[in-house]
């Protein structure tokens, strides 16, 4: 042992105990600049919850946006409804419904000029098919209505019905 002290004491601070390994040698690298793995969670955490705050806010517009929608088409079938009625003499009956609109009715005579929609009478933005009464509630020669995000009769915020009526 004191051998090995020597030795040392001859040597300095250069004495290894292993040879020094080649300039061009794989494993004789400086350690390289990155990331390390907890700090690759932390920031897939942060990103997470900001995509998840993000989300429910996009939640609430998409709500926003499917009203929005469904009032938009039920005035663009009033409009088309009226062109019919100018067309045609009278309104399409309820069993005629919204797609007379699209496709000429057999009651509809030689007058019939539609398409009055650019398209198939589209569902409503939650799936349900509108209804079409003829005549409407309220006094109207029509009424044109969505039952909301519950399909169902009455209803609050998201689940109440849009009509043409209001």
């Amino acid at each position: 042992m004191k051998e090995i002290e020597e030795i040392m004491k001859k040597r300095g601070n250069n004495f290894r105990i292993f040879p020094k390994i080649p300039d061009g040698f794989p494993g004789n690298r400086e350690p390289e600049g990155g990331w390390t793995f907890i700090e690759t969670l932390i920031v897939i955490g942060i990103v997470l919850v900001l995509t998840s705050s993000v989300g429910f806010m996009a939640a609430k517009y998409l709500d926003r946006a499917r009203v929005v929608t469904a009032k938009s088409q039920i005035e663009t079938f009033c409009i088309s409804l009226d062109a019919y009625f100018l067309d045609c003499g009278e309104y399409p009956s309820e069993t005629e419904g919204l797609p007379a609109l699209w496709e000429k009715p057999p009651s509809a005579g030689e007058f019939w000029n539609g398409p009055y929609l650019g398209k198939p009478v589209p569902k409503d933005p939650w799936g349900n098919d509108y209804e079409y009464r003829q005549p409407g509630l309220h006094n109207t020669q029509y009424g044109v209505r969505s039952f909301g995000g519950d399909g169902m009769e009455g209803g609050d915020g998201n689940d109440a019905d849009i009509s043409s009526w209001e």
